[in-house]
């Protein structure tokens, strides 16, 4: 069964306006004092890079990137191409075109290839090295306690704490001495740590290392 073909208007309209367009384009060329291939080779370069522009402005924002350098390109190809159609719409003298514009129309050759180079050929980003993995310290050996033929190797005995150094204050020391000489002469005897350390109201251990201080 035949398919009908129906005409896609958007894809006719697209048709005609590059058809005007290029044309517009080789009168303009043509007029600036480029006759024969080179009047033709003129609509193709602009919309060649207009099309590139296009394209790599699609590429870069899919990609995420920044597309400065598409979006400037493609309006230096839009700006040729509107340029054209405005100025052979009977706003220019197509039979005396003045100087400056057979200066941009020769010109544009070198701007073109400038353009589809640097849009064609990005530059590629450095490569950054892997990270180097960290070295692993290596385990240390287990050394095994020799023991005798027959015997068991025991764990070792685990040592006591030291027990913490108590300083007295000079001040609570002269104080003990004062309790000390007072119990001496009521009774005759020297003062013990229990009643040294009830006396003064502090801790055991206060009370040892004033005594050890009195001795």
């Amino acid at each position: 069964m035949t398919r009908l073909v129906r005409p896609d208007a958007v894809l006719v309209q697209a048709v005609i306006a590059g058809a005007l367009s290029f044309a517009h384009l080789h009168d303009l060329a043509e007029a600036a004092g480029q006759h024969g291939w080179k009047a033709w080779a003129y609509p193709v370069s602009v919309d060649l890079l207009l099309v590139a522009a296009w394209h790599r402005l699609r590429s870069l924002r899919d990609a995420g990137e920044s597309a400065r350098s598409a979006w400037s390109w493609f309006a230096v190809a839009l700006t040729a191409s509107l340029g054209a159609n405005v100025a052979t719409a009977g706003l220019l003298d197509l039979g005396n075109v003045p100087d400056w514009l057979r200066i941009l129309v020769a010109g544009w050759p070198a701007l073109a290839f400038l353009g589809g180079t640097l849009l064609v050929h990005r530059p590629t980003p450095p490569s950054t090295p892997d990270p180097e993995p960290e070295p692993v310290p290596a385990p240390l050996p287990v050394v095994e306690r020799e023991t005798e033929p027959g015997v068991q190797g025991d764990p070792l005995p685990a040592l006591p704490a030291p027990a913490p150094t108590v300083s007295a204050p000079p001040a609570l020391v002269a104080h003990a001495q004062k309790i000390a000489a007072d119990h001496r002469t009521r009774t005759g005897s020297e003062i013990d740590t229990e009643t040294l350390r009830a006396r003064l109201g502090v801790p055991y251990p206060l009370a040892e290392a004033i005594a050890a201080q009195l001795a």
